[in-house]
């Protein structure tokens, strides 16, 4: 056994699988919704065109096309239903920013989720920068009657590389934001992404050092995949190797808290429209690669925490 302390299964990171069973008392899948937000780096509040490397349906790629909260819930569980028995259901605002919108919208669209048959709390995917005081006090509500985790696309520390993706948002904007949720005691998780144009290994790991730092209930780290019709489709930059890939997401881990919970080591994207890296299409391939990489160092998500 690896000896890592939240394992179960010779993992060497405090997989989401470990969390659920340890801490929800079993299988919770999160099914994705569309609630009709959008971001204000897209309605020109900020800019126009989102980020470099979304697609025009922010994030919510695997979302059916489906105009109600409903019939898109009812759908998500009919795709994974056979997958795990006696799962519940928790309704996840995944595409594009959750928050963004007027409070009597959001306790609008909250309330319906929290409707929806079976739903087992709420998760909420949304940017720092859409988390103003009265937002977070909308959250803490909601997370003093039900699970609730919000999840703030991060993506790197570098505010060079934040401006190249059109992101209009600095790292500083987004420690407010997130401080807002932490001193509220919500429960929240923040998105990396490897691979960006025009970083180095050393800037991934810095990324993960400094969010490390900041102690987030969870992690979820993404390979770079570029989608067609995107703006990352346009340009011309290196992609990384597999094994760069999987080399860095080590560091990283090493670099976490042990009691940080790592809900992704890999991103989704519709293959049909994933114009590379080829690699990042073999999800299975890569996070065995991963653990016989940790094995290999003999180490462990927190080794080179402090």
């Amino acid at each position: 056994m690896s000896g890592f302390p939240y394992s179960d299964d010779n993992k060497r990171y405090y997989t989401y699988a470990y969390f659920l069973k340890h801490r929800k008392g079993g299988r919770v899948v999160r099914v994705p919704l569309d609630g009709g937000f959008t971001c204000p780096n897209r309605d020109g509040k900020l800019g126009i065109g989102g980020c470099a490397f979304c697609s025009g349906r922010g994030s919510g790629d695997q979302i059916a096309a489906l105009p109600s909260l409903e019939e898109q819930y009812r759908t998500g569980i009919e795709k994974v239903q056979g997958k795990w028995k006696n799962a519940r259901y928790q309704p996840y605002f995944q595409a594009f920013s959750g928050t963004y919108a007027p409070i009597e919208t959001l306790r609008e669209q909250y309330d319906r989720a929290l409707a929806l048959p079976g739903a087992a709390g709420l998760v909420i995917g949304t940017r720092a920068d859409c988390i103003d005081e009265r937002t977070a006090d909308l959250l803490a509500e909601y997370a003093q009657k039900t699970d609730l985790t919000v999840e703030l696309g991060l993506q790197t520390v570098h505010d060079r590389t934040l401006k190249a993706m059109n992101r209009c948002e600095t790292f500083d904007q987004f420690c407010k934001g997130y401080d807002r949720l932490k001193k509220r005691g919500i429960c929240t998780w923040v998105h990396l992404i490897n691979g960006l144009p025009g970083e180095s290994l050393d800037d991934m790991r810095e990324s993960a050092h400094v969010l490390g730092h900041m102690c987030p209930d969870g992690v979820k780290i993404h390979a770079l995949h570029v989608l067609k019709g995107t703006k990352l489709a346009q340009m011309d930059f290196p992609l990384l190797t597999r094994e760069e890939y999987v080399a860095v997401t080590c560091d990283q881990l090493e670099r976490l808290p042990m009691t940080t919970v790592i809900g992704r080591l890999t991103g989704d994207g519709p293959a049909k429209d994933v114009l590379g890296p080829e690699w990042t299409k073999r999800k299975r391939e890569v996070l065995n690669a991963i653990d016989q990489e940790l094995a290999r160092r003999d180490s462990w998500q927190g080794k080179k925490f402090g």
